[in-house]
C-alpha cells in the first residue's frame, strides 16, 4: 500500500512538475507574445520582457518581433509618364505596434512580406506611372548637378547635357509613396518608418534607344564643331591670301619705285657724263641711236623714214658697201 502511495505522489509530482514548465514562459527585450487558447487570441499582448506565466496545455506562446524590420522588394519594370519603361528595385523598413492586430490578420512574417510586397509594389507604380523619369532620376529641383558647369559652349547652344527643370525630385516621390503606403498597412497593425528606392535602371528594351539618342547627340555636336572648324579653316586660307597679295603688291610698288630711281639715276649719270662738252652730247646722241638701230633693224627689216627723221639722219649719210655681192 505503501509502495502504491509513493508511486502516486512521483506521478504526481511528476505531472506537476510538467505543469510548472510548461506554464512558464520567457520573453525577450526583443519580442512581444501573443497568447492564445485553442487557436484564439486571450488577454492583452505581453510587451514586457521577463518570466512569465499561463494556463499549462491549453494556452499557447505565439512570439512576435519587436525589432524594426526589413523589406527587400524584387526589382520589377514599370513604366514612367513619359513611356519609358525602368526597373526599380525599392526597400523599406517597418515594425509591428500592434501585435493583436498583426497576429488577427497575417499571423507571421511571411505573410506581413508578402502583403507588403502588394502594397508597396502597387503604390510605387502607380507614383511612378504619374511622373516623368527626370522626376524620377533627380534628387531635388534645386541640386545643380557638377556636370551642367562643365558643358561646353557647343553643347551650351545646343542645349545637349543640360538636366531638364522639374517640379518635385525623387525624395517626393518617395514620400508620396510613404504616405500612400502608410496609411495601408495600419490596418494590419504595422507601422511604416521608411521607403527608399535602391536602383533605378533603364529596361532592356530601352536601352539601345537611349544610347542611340545619346549617339545622336554626340554627332550633333561633332558635326557642329566640323562645320565651325570648316569656317575657321577657310577664314585662315581666305586671310593668308589676303597677306599674300599685299604682301606681293607691296614688294611690287617697292621693285618699281627702285627701279624708277635706278632709272633716275642712271640717267642722271648719262646726262651728267654727256652733258660735258657739245663733242659728247653728240656722242651720246650717236651711241643711242646705234642701240636703237640694233634694236629696230634686223635681217629682212623694212624701215619706212620721212627724211628729215632724226632717226634717218645718220643712215643718210652712210655710204654703200660696194663689196657686198
Amino acid at each position: 500500500m505503501s509502495r502504491f502511495i509513493q508511486m502516486a505522489t512521483l506521478v504526481v509530482v511528476i505531472v506537476l512538475g510538467v505543469a510548472a514548465a510548461n506554464s512558464i514562459y520567457t520573453v525577450s527585450e526583443v519580442e512581444q507574445m501573443i497568447i492564445t487558447q485553442f487557436g484564439k487570441p486571450v488577454g492583452e499582448p505581453v510587451t514586457n520582457a521577463g518570466l512569465k506565466v499561463k494556463l499549462p496545455f491549453i494556452q499557447e506562446i505565439n512570439p512576435i518581433d519587436k525589432r524594426v524590420l526589413e523589406w527587400d522588394g524584387n526589382p520589377s519594370d514599370m513604366p514612367t509618364k513619359d513611356k519609358l519603361y525602368i526597373s526599380v528595385d525599392l526597400f523599406a523598413r517597418w515594425r509591428i505596434t500592434d501585435p493583436l492586430q498583426y497576429f488577427l490578420r497575417l499571423r507571421d512574417e511571411r505573410s506581413a512580406q508578402s502583403r507588403l510586397d502588394d502594397i508597396l509594389g502597387s503604390e510605387t507604380r502607380n507614383a511612378v506611372a504619374k511622373h516623368e523619369l527626370i522626376e524620377i532620376i533627380r534628387t531635388t529641383k534645386d541640386r545643380r548637378p557638377l556636370r551642367d558647369s562643365l558643358l561646353t559652349d557647343a553643347e551650351k547652344e545646343l542645349d545637349m547635357g543640360t538636366l531638364v527643370p522639374i517640379q518635385k525630385g525623387r525624395k517626393l516621390v518617395e514620400q508620396q509613396i510613404f504616405s500612400a503606403a502608410a496609411e495601408k498597412v495600419l490596418v494590419f497593425g504595422i507601422e511604416l518608418l521608411d521607403i527608399r528606392f535602391k536602383r533605378i535602371n533603364y529596361n532592356e528594351s530601352v536601352r539601345p534607344k537611349i544610347y542611340d539618342r545619346m549617339i545622336s547627340e554626340r554627332r550633333q555636336i561633332a558635326e557642329r564643331f566640323l562645320s565651325e572648324g570648316n569656317g575657321e579653316a577657310a577664314r585662315i586660307r581666305g586671310n593668308r591670301l589676303r597677306e599674300l597679295n599685299k604682301i606681293q603688291s607691296e614688294a611690287y610698288r617697292e621693285v618699281e619705285e627702285i627701279r624708277g630711281i635706278a632709272d633716275a639715276k642712271a640717267t642722271e649719270i648719262y646726262a651728267t657724263a654727256y652733258n660735258q662738252s657739245p663733242e659728247a652730247v653728240a656722242f651720246y646722241e650717236f651711241t643711242r641711236t646705234m642701240q636703237s638701230y640694233k634694236s629696230i633693224i634686223s635681217e629682212n627689216t623694212t624701215v619706212v623714214l620721212s627724211t628729215d627723221s632724226d632717226l634717218f639722219k645718220f643712215l643718210k649719210g652712210m655710204e654703200p658697201n660696194n663689196d657686198s655681192p
